[in-house]
């Protein structure tokens, strides 16, 4: 017999930063619930989040940008020598930039265009790529795999709601021009003219919920493993 533990069995598991990142994430979806109420006038199904920075509680949105990017932060760090491959550890790399994407967006607000637009490149589009790459690498290690599955449904719904996003925005687009005449307005009407639908707010709001709960999911089985190398 040995005393020497197996490389799924060493605890790589930062649980402070784990519960970081699950303490802002909840603080993330909390404060985005709260702008609907401080904010009515910007309808939810077709007003996507960045608007809220255009009205009297830009402040709020700010801070949940902030406190979004460091939970994304906060899980790289928890689970950082837990990946074992390479894309693993490209993942972090991606899990780093949509934290540096979503903080940035609480300083380049939607006034700030080219900021705005860097901002959620590498939030939107960072943050899935991390979850697949990541998931997958930690369900081939022994201690992970069981969780895979759920994982793994979480971070395919990731990049399914930056789908649904793409394909409402065109909708919403296409039949905003036909209403107006085949043209689009130059800034966004008080009311959706009637026969266009508006989805596109719901489905930015799902990517902020999706991604939160992926980041909360995996950093609550980091936990949970913690617990289980270093019994108390």
């Amino acid at each position: 017999m040995t005393n020497r533990a197996s490389a799924d069995d060493t605890d790589n598991i930062s649980a402070p930063a784990a519960w970081i990142a699950i303490v802002l994430t909840a603080a993330t979806i909390l404060l985005l619930a709260s702008l609907h109420v401080l904010s009515p006038e910007f309808d939810p199904s077709w007003r996507v989040i960045s608007e809220y920075a255009l009205g009297h509680f830009g402040w709020v949105l700010s801070l949940m940008f902030l406190l979004w990017g460091v939970s994304s932060w906060a899980l790289a760090t928890a689970i950082w020598g837990e990946p074992r491959t390479r894309a693993g550890r490209t993942g972090l790399a991606f899990l780093l930039l949509a934290g540096l994407g979503e903080a940035m967006a609480s300083v380049f607000d939607v006034t700030h265009e080219i900021g705005h637009g860097v901002a959620g490149l590498f939030g939107v589009l960072g943050l899935p790529a991390a979850a697949l790459l990541i998931t997958v690498s930690l369900g081939h290690t022994e201690a992970w795999a069981p969780a895979k599955k759920p994982l793994l449904r979480l971070a395919h719904l990731t990049w399914v709601s930056v789908v649904l996003l793409i394909v409402t925005l065109v909708l919403m687009t296409v039949q905003m021009a036909h209403a107006n005449g085949g043209t689009l307005p130059r800034h966004a009407p008080k009311a959706l003219p009637r026969g266009v639908i508006g989805l596109d707010g719901w489905a930015d709001r799902l990517i902020v919920v999706s991604n939160c709960m992926w980041v909360t999911a995996v950093a609550w089985q980091a936990i949970k493993l913690h617990r289980k190398r270093v019994p108390a």
